[in-house]
């Protein structure tokens, strides 16, 4: 049997193809801000999809009318952050300039980009600088939800 989509079978409910928001992460005023600069594309965690460790997707298409737009935090669980640039034709440049902090080191990136922070480490703020190409960002955390750093986004 082949369905469509995530429609029907015993696991068509682990496939998210719309935007299930996280409850209660962003004030209302972060949210006016972040969607001024970026859209969100999907979020997995246990909320929507029992079992599962938590992952946000979006794309950064301008820079945000906040510096930072993210806080320094860290969680008590690993992280995975993305940020991809949208050249098909060099896939490595990043189509801008993201300013990211790890344990107060800064690090300026214009590179497609791959970072592991460990849990327990500090990290951020994150700056985005420039942006003349949309970036694909994604973060995942070793954990059902985005739990231990909400203040993050306020």
């Amino acid at each position: 049997m082949v369905y469509d989509n995530n429609k029907g079978g015993e696991y068509g409910n682990f496939i998210i193809q719309e935007l299930r928001e996280p409850v209660g992460l962003m004030t209302p005023e972060f949210r006016a801000v972040y969607e001024k600069f970026s859209k969100r594309i999907l979020w997995m965690d246990g909320n929507a999809c029992p079992g599962a460790f938590q992952m946000n997707t979006a794309w950064y298409h301008s820079v945000p009318e906040r510096d930072p737009i993210f806080a320094e935090h860290e969680h008590g669980y690993g992280e995975l952050i993305g940020f991809f640039g949208s050249n098909p034709g060099d896939p490595y440049d990043l189509g801008g300039i993201i300013e990211f902090s790890i344990n107060k080191e800064a690090h300026k990136l214009t590179r497609t980009s791959l970072i592991f922070v460990p849990g327990g480490v500090a990290h951020n703020p994150l700056r985005i600088l420039e942006v003349t190409r949309p970036i694909f960002h994604f973060s995942v955390v070793a954990n059902h939800e985005y739990a231990e750093a909400k203040d993050v986004y306020k």
